[in-house]
């Protein structure tokens, strides 16, 4: 294997550890070698706190000097919350520098290569960028949009459906399949679901399962008339802190008033047809530093986001079970598309077995990539 591509490797598992904790700012590991052999790594734990390349250069000392360092993420050249660390790269003596992708934020695309490369630092891009672009694409979205990356998680049935026509959807996935459910939210910074969710099952939405740090991402809850029960599992105890509720200024002003003090946070969003504009509510959480959020239901939440137009994944478990009826909920309702062409298209498809179950991923594709 190509030494770069290695050490490049290295440092993408690093900065993957940073999954639901770095927002509102990427994912990045970093690696500095010498001599062929590692003497320092790190990666970006949490926004405010040092970065990976700072991390990674303390690590190794002064093995630092005449070393190459590679790092998933063009390094920032502007003063933040932390130094830039174009800075302590040249401080440091590193002599070659190995890059991933570029940081596509206006004000540091391309600067920190120039800055490196003023100062005698040798810079390769490009190492494994596809790896590296799409370990950021929550980050890359909003710097392009100034929207988070959304996915759709729903487990179902062969035949399509979310629950049998009695409202009975416990459980239609395996264990496997529901861990891994886990492990993407806790990758998350919001899991978001409906009303209608939240008075029939009653959810916590929190994170189980054994993970090296285990996240506590915002729970959020769409309800147009802000009428959730204050004695549910998301508005208990200490789980108010981290719930919000997307409302309109329709709602009766009591309402939120009674969530407010129960603990929760509320967002008044733009309304669309009586509804929440999922739309603006996407706008006011990437304001907030929430790039990564997870959908998981119900049925008429996935569908308004995907007619809305907000969704890029979509990753459904489905279960080799076949539930049937014509009352039983499907994972998309709505009127659908009237013609094949207007149908959405996922593109970058992947497969996975847990168990019995089958996990298949895809993006949403663009409009203008559909016709």
């Amino acid at each position: 294997m190509d030494l770069d591509e290695k050490f490049m490797r290295r440092a993408l598992r690093l900065a993957a550890r940073g999954k639901g904790t770095t927002s509102p700012n990427p994912r990045v590991g970093a690696v500095v070698v010498k001599r062929g052999v590692t003497v320092g790594e790190g990666w970006h734990k949490r926004c405010g706190e040092p970065h990976a390349e700072v991390v990674a250069l303390l690590a190794a000392g002064r093995a630092a000097a005449a070393s190459t360092l590679y790092v998933t993420l063009e390094p920032c050249s502007t003063y933040g919350q932390t130094p830039p660390c174009t800075e302590q790269i040249i401080s440091a003596g590193v002599k070659r520098v190995v890059v991933g992708a570029t940081d596509l934020s206006p004000k540091h695309r391309g600067r920190g290569f120039r800055i490196l490369r003023s100062k005698g630092v040798e810079v390769t891009r490009g190492v494994l960028q596809a790896e590296a672009e799409k370990l950021n694409e929550g980050f890359n979205k909003y710097v392009a949009t100034g929207f988070p990356f959304v996915t759709v998680k729903a487990a179902l049935s062969l035949d399509g459906r979310i629950a049998t026509r009695t409202g009975e959807s416990k459980w239609i996935s395996n264990e496997l399949s529901r861990r891994h459910a886990h492990r993407l939210r806790n990758e998350s910074d919001a899991i978001m679901v409906g009303i209608g969710t939240v008075i029939r099952d009653n959810p916590a939405l929190t994170v189980r399962g054994k993970f090296t740090q285990v996240n506590n991402p915002w729970k959020i809850v769409v309800d147009s008339r802000a009428s959730i029960d204050l004695s549910c599992k998301l508005l208990s105890g200490g789980a108010s802190r981290t719930t919000m509720i997307a409302t309109t200024c329709h709602a009766p002003c009591s309402n939120v008033e009674a969530i407010g003090l129960a603990g929760a946070q509320v967002v008044v969003c733009r309304e669309k047809e009586g509804k929440v504009s999922l739309r603006d509510l996407m706008r006011k959480l990437a304001k907030r530093g929430i790039l990564y959020v997870l959908i998981e239901g119900g049925s008429k939440l996935i569908t308004s986001a995907l007619e809305a137009g907000i969704v890029d994944k979509v990753a459904f478990f489905y279960a080799p079970k076949i539930i049937g009826g014509s009352d039983a909920p499907s994972v998309v309702g709505g009127k659908g598309a009237r013609t094949m062409i207007d149908a959405l298209t996922v593109t970058d498809t992947s497969i996975r077995r847990f168990g019995s179950d089958i996990l298949v991923e895809g993006y949403i594709a663009p409009m203008k990539k559909r016709r």
